[in-house]
C-alpha cells in the first residue's frame, strides 16, 4: 500500500459526525481535518473506471472495518460497484454489504435485483456471498425472495453454496417464524446431503428451527456418525450435542442391568476401588444366575455402538470444545466400563488456557461425584500451582475433595497442608472447607483433621482462624462429647476473633453443648452482654440464643444476664433482633399470657440437631447436559434443551434403515469417488497416538461414509435386519465382498480338514504355496476387504465394555498371519467330571474319539496327535500350549455363563506357565463345556478389541464340541502391564458372544529367583517413590510362615526368596511385559501385627499389588 493511501487511511477514522479526528501521525494534521472531505479519495477511487483502483479502495475499506472503524457513510459509493465485472472487487463489495446491509436497509433494497442476479453467477463464491447479503437484509418484505433463494441454493451443485443456504435458514426463521414448515422441508433436503462441508451447518439450522423433529434424523443418523470425523470442528460440536440428545431418546440405558455387564462394570478405571472378597464375588454370581435367566440381558444397539466408536477418535482433537463434546457424550451415553477413556483427554485439556481449564474443571467436578474412579489415576494433575487463578484453584480443590478416599487421603491432606500457607485468602478459606468435607466423608481421618484445624486456631491470620472455627463447629456436631477441650479452647478465642461468622459459630457451639462446659458458658455470656450493642446482627442473634439456652439449663447463674440481654435486644435497630427477643422472652419466661408452647421451651431449644452433611456444590448439577452454558451457570440458560430420559423400551431400530433413492444427482457420485481416493491417503492421520501403526476403526469406517454406503446393522443378536442400499455401486461392491468372504471361509475349512499325517517336508512346501496364494489374493481384495471390515464393524451389538483402540484391519492381519503358521496341535476333549493333570508324554491319558460316526474328524486328530507327540523331546521349545493344565490351587473365573451362552459355558484361569509362543504374554487356560443338547462347532475368536499396546495370541479353533463334553485351550495375552480388560467375541457356528478377560494384578508377573544379597541390593535401588509400606493385622489363621507364603503366592505369581530372619518372608518376581522388578516383604511382629512392603518400578502396579496382598493376609 502506498504512503498516500496509508495517510488517507489514517484520516478516515472518526466514528461519529462532527467530532474532530486525531491522526496517529502527528505530522498528518488530522486534528484540523474537516468532516465533509472525509473518505473523498476513497469515493473517487470507487467511482473511477479502473478496476485496480476500485480493488485498492475496497481493500482499504475492508481493512478499516476489520480495525473497528465506521465506514457506513461509504455505503452508496460501495453498493454501486456490486455489479462490477471484476470478481475480486465483487467479493470485497459483498463482504462490505454483509457488514452494513442491516444498518442501511433502504439502500440495500435498491440493489436487490443485483443480488438476485448474483445468485445465478457462475462463481460459487459470488453465489454464496449474494445469498449471505440477501439474508442479512432483515426486512419482512423480501421474505418470499429470501425463501426462494434459499430453496434454490439448497439444490446448488456447490457444497459451499449449500452450506451458506443452511446458514441463511436460522436468519430467515428469526425474521419470520411462520416460514417454519417450508424451512423444515429445506432442512430435510440438506440433511440428506453427503458432503462434510454441509453437515455441521445444517444440523445447526435443525437445532435452531426444529430440534423436536427427531424423525428427520432417523434416516441420516448413520451417515452423520460416519461423516463426523471429517466435519469441521465447530460442526462436530453441534452434531455431537444433537446426537447425544437423539441417542437418549432412541436407545436403552447401557447401565440399566449393571449386574449383567461384565465383572469390570463396577470396577473403576485401573481397578482403583477396593476389590471385593473373591468368595463374596462367587456367592453373588451364584445368586445372580437365576436373576439373569429372568431378566433379558442388555444388548447394545449396533447404532449406539456406531456412535460411540466414531466419536472416540475425536478425543484426540486439537479443539477443546470437540473433546468436551465427546466427553459429555460418553458420560451421558456410554456403559460405565467404557467411560474411563475420556479421563485422559480431559486431563490433557488442563494444560490449556485458564478459560478452557475453568470450563473443563467444572465438568470434571460434576463427573467425579458419580464416576470417581476414572480420574483417580490422574490425581496429581489436579494439584494446584501457585500461578493458577483463584477460581481454578477452588475448582481443583473441589475435584481433589471428590477424589479423596481411604487410600489417597493421606497424600491429599499433605497437599492441603501446603495450600493453607498460600497468600490467596479466598483459596485458603476454600482449602479449610475442603479439609472439613474430607473429614466428614472419611471417618478414619476425622480426628486428624480436627487436630489440624485446632492448630490453625493459633494462626496469625484472622481469616484462617475464622474459617477454621466455622468448619470445626460442623465437625464437632458429629461427636461433641469427645471434644469438650476443643469447645473450651474456642471459648477463649471470643476475645480475639472479630470475624462475625466465626464469633457466631463459637457462641452457637457453647450454647448447644453448654452441659459440657458448665463453668465457661455463663462467663462467655457475661462478656458478650458487655459488647452486645457493638456486635454484628448475626452475632447478636446467637447471643440471644445462648442466653435462652443457659437460662433453661442454669437459670441460677444466668437469669439476670438473660433479662439484660433481652432488654438490650428489645430496643435494637434491627427488627429481626427485636422480634427474636420478644419471641424468646414469651417462650422461656412463662407469664399468665404465655401460651402452651412455653412448657416445651426446653425441647424446642435443646433438641438434638442432626450433624450437617457437607456436600459438594456440584452434587446435583448433572441434570444439566455437561459442557452446556446452563451447566456452567447452574441455571437454565435461554435456548437450553433438556437432556431426555432414557426410554423404558427400545424404539424400533428399523426407522434408521435407508432405502435407495433414484434421484441422486450425478455430481454427488463423482465427488464420492474422489472422496474415496482421498480417504485412503488420509487414513494414517487418524491413527491412534498411543503408538499403533494401523488406522483406528472410525477412520476405517470413513471409507464408505462418503461413497454413500450406509452402515449395515444386521447382526444376529440385534435382529434389526437393517440393510445398506444407498446406490447401485454400493450394492454391487457388497456382492463382491460377500463372494470374497465365502471364498475365505472355504479356504479356512479346507486347511483345517487336511490330514496332519503327511510328512513334514510335504507340510512345509504346502504352507509356502498357501502363503504365496494368500499374498496374491490379499493384493486383489485389498480394497474390498476395507469395506468388508467396515460392514462388520458397524453391525456390532455389544454387551461388552470393549475399547475400540485397535482397528479391525489389524486384527484381521493378525488372523491371516496366525493361519499361515503350521496348524496347531488339536485340543484334547475331556468329560466334565475328569480333572486329571495331563503330561505331554503320557500317551495313555489320551482317550480314543467317542464315536466315529458322529465325529470322523476327531479320529484323524487324535491319531495325528499321537504321531506328533512321539517325535517330541522334553527339550523341545514348541510344546503345544493347549496342553498346559491348571494346578488345583489356581482360581477359575467365569467367562461365559451357560445361560448367557445358550448352553455353552466357558471358564478361564491364569495357568502361571510360560506361554511358549511369546514369553511376553500371560497364558490363559480356557475350559469350554457344552451343556446344550446339540453339538457346538467352530469355536474360535473374532473381533479382538484391546487397549493400545496390548496383543493377543488366539487359541486354535475347536472344530467340534459334542453335547455334554468339555475341551481346554490356551491363549496368550500381552496385557502390557496393566489391568485393562481384553475384549473379544467368542464365536460358534451360529452365535457370537462378547466376552472380556480382566487380569488381577498378581497375574501380570512371573516368578524370578534372587539370592538374599541380590534382593537387598535391588531393594536398595527401589526406595522412595517406588516403595509402598502398609501396617496390617494378620488373620488368625495366617500367623505362621507357611500360611503367609501360601496366601501371598496365591495372590501374586511370585517366588520365595531365602531369608536369614524367621520374622520376614520375601518374594520376588518380574512383570511379564516390561520385566520390571517386583519385591514383596512381609515382616511379622508381636500379637499378629505385620508390615507389608512392596518395591516396584511401576507405581500403579505396586499400589494395586499392596491392596490385593493386604486383602489376602487380613481375610
Amino acid at each position: 500500500m502506498s504512503a498516500s493511501s496509508a495517510f488517507n487511511d489514517e484520516k478516515g477514522g472518526s466514528s461519529s459526525v462532527g467530532e474532530p479526528e486525531y491522526g496517529h501521525d502527528p505530522a498528518s494534521g488530522g486534528i484540523f481535518s474537516s468532516d465533509y472531505k472525509r473518505h473523498d479519495d476513497l469515493k473517487e477511487m470507487l467511482d473511477s473506471n479502473k478496476d485496480s483502483l476500485k480493488l485498492e479502495a475496497m481493500k482499504r475499506i475492508v481493512a478499516m472495518i476489520a480495525r473497528g472503524k465506521n465506514a457506513s457513510d461509504l455505503f452508496p459509493a460501495v453498493v454501486k460497484n456490486v455489479a462490477c465485472k471484476n470478481i475480486e472487487v465483487k467479493k470485497l463489495v459483498y463482504v462490505y454489504l454483509v457488514r452494513y446491509a442491516e444498518e442501511q436497509q433502504d439502500l440495500a433494497l435498491l440493489s436487490i435485483s443485483t443480488f438476485q442476479r448474483g445468485l445465478k453467477d457462475p462463481n460459487q463464491l459470488i453465489r454464496a456471498s449474494a445469498l449471505r447479503v440477501l439474508s442479512s437484509i432483515r426486512v419482512t418484505i423480501i421474505v418470499p425472495i429470501m425463501m426462494l433463494a434459499i430453496k434454490e441454493a439448497a439444490s446448488d451443485m456447490s457444497p459451499y453454496v449449500r452450506k451458506t443456504a443452511a446458514h441463511a435458514i436460522p436468519k430467515l426463521y428469526s425474521l419470520d417464524p411462520e416460514q417454519k414448515d417450508q424451512l423444515i422441508e429445506v432442512i430435510e433436503k440438506l440433511l440428506a446431503d453427503k458432503t462434510t462441508l454441509v453437515a455441521g451447518s445444517v444440523v445447526m439450522a435443525f437445532e435452531e428451527v426444529c430440534p423436536e423433529r427427531i424423525d428427520l434424523i432417523h434416516k441420516n443418523y448413520r451417515k452423520l456418525c460416519n461423516l463426523l470425523i471429517d466435519v469441521e470442528e465447530w460442526g462436530q460440536v453441534v452434531i455431537i450435542n444433537m446426537l447425544t440428545r437423539y441417542a437418549r431418546t432412541q436407545f436403552l440405558n447401557p447401565n440399566m442391568n449393571e449386574s449383567l455387564l461384565e465383572e469390570g462394570s463396577d470396577k473403576t478405571f485401573y481397578g482403583s476401588d477396593e476389590d471385593e472378597d473373591e468368595e463374596e464375588e462367587e456367592k453373588e454370581k451364584k445368586a445372580e444366575a437365576p436373576a439373569m435367566a429372568k431378566r433379558k440381558p442388555y444388548v447394545m444397539d449396533p447404532d449406539h455402538r456406531l456412535l460411540l466408536r466414531n466419536t472416540k477418535p475425536l478425543l484426540q482433537s486439537r479443539n477443546a470444545a470437540v473433546v468436551m463434546a465427546v466427553a459429555q457424550l460418553y458420560f451421558h451415553l456410554a456403559p460405565k466400563a467404557e467411560i474411563g477413556v475420556i479421563a485422559k483427554a480431559l486431563v490433557r485439556l488442563l494444560r490449556s488456557h485458564s478459560e478452557v481449564q475453568y470450563v473443563v474443571l467444572q465438568n470434571v467436578a460434576t463427573m467425579t461425584i458419580k464416576r470417581r474412579g476414572m480420574f483417580e489415576p490422574y490425581l496429581k494433575s489436579f494439584y494446584i500451582r501457585s500461578t493458577d487463578p483463584t477460581q481454578i484453584k477452588v475448582l481443583k480443590l473441589e475435584v481433589l475433595t471428590n477424589l479423596a478416599n481411604e487410600t489417597n487421603i493421606s497424600t491429599i491432606l499433605r497437599e492441603f497442608q501446603t495450600y493453607i500457607k498460600s497468600m490467596d485468602k479466598d483459596f485458603v478459606a476454600a482449602t479449610i472447607q475442603a479439609i472439613g468435607r474430607c473429614a466428614t466423608n472419611i471417618g478414619e481421618v476425622r480426628d486428624t483433621c480436627l487436630n489440624g484445624l485446632v492448630q490453625l486456631l493459633s494462626n496469625r491470620d484472622e481469616l484462617v482462624v475464622a474459617e477454621s472455627v466455622v468448619v470445626i463447629k460442623k465437625l464437632l456436631q458429629m461427636q461433641p462429647e469427645k471434644h469438650s477441650d476443643i469447645i473450651k479452647h474456642m471459648a477463649k478465642l471470643t476475645d480475639n476473633i472479630q470475624v462475625p461468622m466465626a464469633r457466631a459459630s463459637i457462641l452457637w457451639l457453647i450454647g448447644e453443648y453448654c452441659e459440657h462446659v458448665p463453668k465457661i458458658a455463663p462467663d462467655v455470656l457475661r462478656k458478650m452482654a458487655k459488647s452486645f450493642t457493638n456486635e454484628e446482627d448475626i452475632v447478636k442473634l446467637q447471643i440471644i440464643n445462648l442466653a435462652a439456652k443457659l437460662y433453661l439449663t442454669n437459670s441460677k447463674q444466668t437469669k439476670l444476664l438473660t433479662q439484660y440481654v433481652l432488654n438490650l435486644a428489645k430496643y435494637d435497630q434491627n427488627y429481626d433482633i427485636r422480634d427474636r427477643a420478644r419471641f424468646i422472652r414469651q417462650l422461656i419466661v412463662p407469664t399468665e399470657k404465655s401460651g402452651a408452647l412455653s412448657k416445651y421451651a426446653k425441647k424446642l431449644f435443646l433438641a438434638l440437631k442432626p450433624a450437617p452433611v457437607l456436600e459438594s456444590p456440584f452434587k446435583d448439577r448433572d441434570h444439566f447436559q455437561l459442557g452446556s452454558l446452563s451447566h456452567l451457570l447452574n441455571a437454565k440458560a435461554g435456548g437450553y434443551q433438556e437432556l431426555p430420559d432414557w426410554p423404558e423400551a427400545a424404539p424400533d431400530p428399523s426407522v434408521r434403515n435407508v432405502e435407495v433413492k433414484d434421484s441422486v444427482p450425478e455430481w454427488t457420485k463423482c465427488s464420492s469417488r474422489e472422496k474415496r481416493k482421498e480417504k485412503k491417503v488420509e487414513k494414517p492421520f487418524y491413527s491412534d497416538s498411543e503408538g499403533e501403526s494401523g488406522p483406528t476403526e472410525s477412520a476405517d469406517s470413513e471409507s464408505d461414509s462418503a461413497s454413500g454406503l450406509e452402515s449395515a446393522s444386521a447382526s444376529e443378536e440385534s435382529g434389526s435386519g437393517s440393510e445398506s442400499e444407498e446406490s447401485e455401486e454400493s450394492s454391487e461392491s457388497e456382492e463382491e465382498e460377500e463372494e470374497e468372504e465365502e471364498k475365505d471361509k472355504k479356504k479356512k475349512k479346507k486347511e483345517l480338514k487336511k490330514p496332519v499325517q503327511e510328512s513334514e517336508s510335504e507340510q512345509s512346501s504346502e504352507e509356502e504355496e498357501r502363503k504365496h496364494e494368500r499374498k496374491s489374493k490379499q493384493r486383489k481384495s485389498d480394497s474390498e476387504s476395507e469395506s468388508e471390515e467396515e460392514e462388520e464393524s458397524e453391525s456390532e451389538s455389544s454387551q461388552s465394555e470393549s475399547e475400540d483402540s485397535e482397528s479391525e484391519a489389524e486384527v484381521k492381519k493378525k488372523k491371516k498371519a496366525a493361519e499361515s503358521k503350521p496348524p496347531a496341535k488339536p485340543v484334547k476333549k475331556e468329560s466334565k467330571k475328569e480333572k486329571k493333570e495331563m503330561s505331554l508324554l503320557d500317551l495313555d491319558d489320551f482317550e480314543p474319539a467317542p464315536s466315529p460316526q458322529v465325529t470322523p474328524v476327531n479320529t484323524f486328530l487324535s491319531n495325528s496327535l499321537v504321531t506328533d507327540l512321539e517325535g517330541l523331546s522334553l527339550s523341545d521349545a514348541v510344546l503345544s500350549p493347549a496342553t498346559i493344565s491348571p494346578s488345583s490351587a489356581l482360581k477359575s473365573y467365569e467367562l461365559l455363563h451357560r445361560i448367557t451362552g445358550e448352553g455353552l459355558s466357558v471358564e478361564f484361569c491364569f495357568s502361571r506357565q510360560p506361554f511358549s509362543p511369546d514369553a511376553n504374554m500371560v497364558a490363559v487356560q480356557m475350559q469350554f463345556t457344552n451343556n446344550a443338547s446339540s453339538d457346538t462347532k467352530n469355536l474360535h475368536m473374532e473381533d479382538v478389541k484391546l487397549q493400545s499396546g496390548m496383543r493377543v495370541k488366539e487359541f486354535p479353533e475347536i472344530e467340534l464340541l459334542p453335547a455334554g463334553e468339555s475341551a481346554t485351550a490356551v491363549m496368550g495375552i500381552d496385557f502390557c502391564d496393566s489391568t485393562q480388560a481384553a475384549n473379544f467375541q467368542l464365536c460358534t457356528h451360529t452365535r457370537k458372544f462378547f466376552v472380556s478377560i480382566q487380569p488381577p494384578v498378581g497375574e501380570l508377573m512371573r516368578p524370578v529367583f534372587l539370592t538374599e544379597n541380590e534382593y537387598k541390593k535391588e531393594q536398595g535401588q527401589l526406595m522412595g517413590m517406588n516403595e509402598i509400606s502398609e501396617k496390617l493385622t494378620l488373620d488368625v489363621k495366617c500367623r505362621n510362615e507357611h500360611a503367609i507364603v501360601q496366601r501371598v503366592t496365591t495372590a501374586a505369581n511370585l517366588s520365595r526368596v531365602p531369608c536369614g530372619s524367621d520374622k520376614e518372608c520375601r518374594f520376588a518376581g518380574r512383570t511379564v511385559t516390561s520385566g520390571s522388578l517386583v519385591l514383596v516383604t512381609v515382616a511379622t511382629k508381636e500379637e499378629g501385627g505385620a508390615q507389608l512392603t512392596v518395591n516396584c518400578e511401576k507405581m500403579v502396579i505396586g499400589t494395586m499389588l499392596v491392596k490385593d496382598i493386604l486383602l489376602a493376609l487380613t481375610q
